[in-house]
């Protein structure tokens, strides 16, 4: 893996803090059930007139203001998101308008697993286009917008939110040193939209189906998520020949922090090694490894020379790890 590295975190959340009595109201249930199941307390949501560009944008304002780059310095915009602002053109680029950026912006559709997905992307493609400035890589959702307030699989999960890094150069034995992606299509079925699309276009039959909510086997995803992440971690030990402790912090996609709690349990990791944030945000799907990051580093968790994985797995399902040695982001000498 070349000498690619974050250089600049930035995150951004709605203002609307919506905690579980609100979500308990419309489903028929105690609120003290949602903490107990989940461990999440508060989640965010949209604004009527905020679309995940807007809080795509918003993230990757304050990740180039971290990094002390310019929107001149951007030449790649990478969006990771399941809830795109339309179905076309890609949500990165109405984040590129918004910015008023140049270059190349696309979107990454692997659900919570797209932001490791677009590192990869924004890797291979500063690879090959080494003079061509930076890459911003975004997770961004909106999921209200899809949630069925009646649900209790998904509505008391799901929050809205964006996160964002800068890539640029780092330091010779810094910054990320392997990617590692994943994914298996039969498993497709586990969590989805399932209208809207060329198969199931919106009509009068899918909106009164609720078909344009989100549809998750709770038990089948909570399965997938406590054999792939273990899986994940063990295989990173090994790839890197390293042990548990060599490991200084694990940064997962947020499911919810009650199930990541099972996971260190699981495995062995302690827990103030862990970035959980979920009980505040809620699962922000793409958003989550980009947000908890740039929280753990404004607050100190992770300082120059720290050894972090990151871990994701997605509907689809996708899965994905990300293996990388911090720096200090205002050093990018190579």
């Amino acid at each position: 893996m070349s000498a690619w590295g974050i250089v600049g975190t930035g995150h951004h959340l709605p203002d609307r803090v919506v905690d579980n009595e609100e979500v308990a109201r419309d489903l028929g249930i105690p609120a003290e059930w949602i903490v107990r199941s989940t461990g999440i307390h508060t989640r965010r949501r949209a604004a009527p007139h905020e679309a995940s560009s807007d809080l795509a944008a918003a993230a990757a304002r304050a990740s180039l203001l971290d990094s002390g780059r310019d929107v001149a310095d951007v030449g790649l915009i990478v969006v990771g998101t399941s809830t795109p602002d339309e179905l076309g053109p890609s949500t990165a680029c109405r984040v590129q308008a918004s910015l008023g950026a140049a270059g190349a912006a696309v979107d990454i559709g692997a659900a919570c697993a797209g932001y490791l997905f677009g590192l990869q992307f924004a890797c291979g493609w500063l690879s090959a286009n080494p003079d061509a400035g930076c890459a911003v890589v975004i997770g961004t959702e909106v999921y209200s917008r899809f949630l069925d307030p009646r649900d209790r699989t998904t509505a008391v999960l799901f929050g809205d939110g964006a996160g964002a890094t800068v890539i640029d150069r780092a330091p010779d034995g810094h910054g990320i040193r392997s990617i590692r992606l994943g994914s298996d299509g039969t498993g497709a079925d586990h969590v989805l939209i399932p209208a809207g699309g060329s198969r199931r276009p919106a009509d009068a039959s899918t909106i009164a189906d609720d078909a344009h909510r989100i549809r998750m086997d709770a038990s089948a995803v909570r399965d997938d998520i406590r054999t792939v992440l273990p899986r994940l971690i063990a295989d990173a030990l090994t790839e890197h020949a390293v042990g548990l402790d060599d490991l200084d912090l694990l940064i997962p996609h947020q499911p919810n922090p009650r199930t990541l709690r099972i996971v260190a349990d699981h495995t062995g990791m302690p827990l103030d090694r862990i970035v959980i944030v979920g009980e505040d945000i809620g699962n922000i799907g793409a958003a989550s490894i980009p947000t908890a990051l740039d929280i753990a580093a404004r607050g100190g968790r992770v300082r120059a020379g720290d050894t972090a994985l990151l871990i994701a797995i997605g509907a689809g399902m996708t899965w994905g790890r990300v293996w990388l040695r911090w720096h200090d982001t205002k050093d990018t000498t190579p």
